[in-house]
């Protein structure tokens, strides 16, 4: 599994990269913030880890993305981050986003980093 490797040149990179987490940074307040390398992102990774997928549902219907939500919060990031883990063994991309901001500021995204490391 990798995090993204800032020596190798973007258009040389092909996105999303089997094996990786994304961290996504969300719109806090207006959805037009959203950069369109996070839409293709959002769209094209094997899975979405989120706070609340009632609330990412709602955001990735408005950029018409499919991808499956796994819901990765305080209560459950214990239990969920082997499957995560497992996911990008597996060779599949992950994106983790916050209900609105960055994943990894006063949430559990910080451990999954850190595991994913």
């Amino acid at each position: 599994m990798d995090l993204i490797d800032d020596h190798q040149p973007q258009q040389e990179r092909s996105e999303p990269c089997p094996g990786t987490l994304y961290l996504v940074g969300t719109p806090i307040g207006n959805l037009g913030d959203l950069s369109p390398r996070a839409k293709s992102i959002l769209k094209n990774v094997s899975l979405i880890a989120c706070d609340d997928t009632r609330r990412s549902g709602n955001l990735l219907k408005t950029i018409e993305a499919k991808t499956r939500l796994l819901s990765y919060h305080k209560n459950n990031f214990k239990s969920r981050q082997s499957k995560l883990l497992a996911t990008l063994e597996n060779n599949k991309s992950i994106a983790l986003i916050s209900d609105a901001g960055l994943p990894g500021i006063s949430d559990p995204g910080e451990d999954l980093v850190h595991a994913a490391r």
